[in-house]
């Protein structure tokens, strides 16, 4: 089963460069708030308790599949459950979201985190994996996921969420070997997590970089993209990769350099600019405005054609929104929009 090709596998091919018979769609967050089904369990179980049982972590997984014709599903999990096994103390509070008590001030801190076992000390996540796989019962494929370190240090140093993360930035440029340590550090962390993703039944595996935006290209190349690039390096030919970075438009030069096989795209590119930049012979993900659902069927179907135009010079196209799904978004909504796109 963990090898098998799922029943619509339009996903995986496109994710290689394959012909398909129609375009795949999956979205970002369509497992979420959006959902009357995930917040019904969300009226009992805390998030982090959502998270860390493997059975209610696949069921959620699972709601979104069985709600909607989606290409794909991607397993209920959160980038920054991997930093609590390296010594942060994590927690979400309802209405700050994360927040980890301990942040990392000083190279002691670094050299304090712990190496993670992944298999012992993220095992809910991998149960999850497993356990989502067996109730897909080969339908469709998996993605499993992971912060990058640049976003996974910015939590970590400003020690919950930021509107630009300056304090991080400053913190950064003051020292850059000490930046440089806690990137390997990070860096380590998120190879053995994806790996163990992989043994787990992960059929693909997407890195969400979603704080890459607030640095130069400069910057991005000095203090970013050498340990993203090492990721993508450890897992090529393993199982198909994705790229996302939100308000990371600047730098899909410098990811396309990498060894992932598709370039996400936020909304705020314009996907014909990006192909000028970076060629046709290259699969992308995106990139509808996430807002267009909320506005009106018209609005969102206007938008998707638009984006299905605009990509389909490329090698190929897996269509998703260009940020995770609004929680205020109708899931007639979404249902309709995964009609259409297969339908155009």
């Amino acid at each position: 089963m963990k090898n098998s090709i799922p029943e619509n596998d339009s996903f995986l091919k496109t994710c290689r460069g394959e012909p398909t018979a129609h375009t795949p769609i999956w979205l970002m967050r369509q497992a979420g708030r959006y959902m009357p089904e995930y917040m019904a369990l969300r009226k009992t179980y805390p998030i982090l308790e959502m998270m860390k049982s493997p059975e209610l972590a696949a069921e959620v997984t699972l709601q979104p599949v069985k709600a909607f014709d989606i290409d794909a599903a991607i397993i209920f999990a959160d980038i920054l459950t991997l930093l609590e096994p390296m010594g942060l103390d994590l927690e979400f509070i309802p209405g700050r979201g994360p927040v980890f008590h301990n942040p990392i001030q000083d190279l002691a801190d670094i050299k304090a985190l712990k190496k993670v076992d992944p298999v012992n000390e993220i095992d809910f996540t991998l149960e999850a994996i497993t356990l989502s796989r067996e109730l897909l019962n080969n339908k469709i494929p998996l993605i499993g996921f992971s912060g990058a370190p640049f976003t996974l240090a910015c939590y970590a140093v400003n020690g919950g969420g930021s509107k630009d993360f300056d304090n991080v930035r400053g913190w950064m440029f003051e020292n850059p070997s000490r930046w440089a340590e806690l990137m390997d550090r990070l860096t380590e962390a998120v190879i053995d997590y994806l790996l163990a993703q992989i043994d787990s039944g992960a059929q693909a595996l997407q890195l969400f970089d979603s704080w890459a935006g607030c640095l130069s290209v400069k910057d991005y190349e000095r203090f970013a993209a050498p340990w993203t690039s090492k990721i993508f390096e450890a897992l090529s030919g393993k199982v198909p990769t994705i790229h996302f970075s939100a308000n990371g438009g600047h730098l899909l030069e410098q990811v396309s350099e990498m060894p992932v096989d598709v370039l996400g795209l936020d909304w705020r590119v314009k996907p014909e600019q990006v192909l000028k930049r970076l060629g046709t012979n290259r699969v992308y993900q995106g990139n509808l405005d996430p807002a267009r659902l909320l506005a009106s069927d018209e609005a969102a179907l206007e938008g998707a054609a638009e984006v299905l135009k605009a990509l389909a010079p490329a090698k190929g196209h897996i269509f998703n929104l260009g940020h995770g799904v609004i929680k205020t978004t109708p899931p007639e909504r979404v249902r309709k929009l995964v009609d259409a796109v297969h339908g155009m």
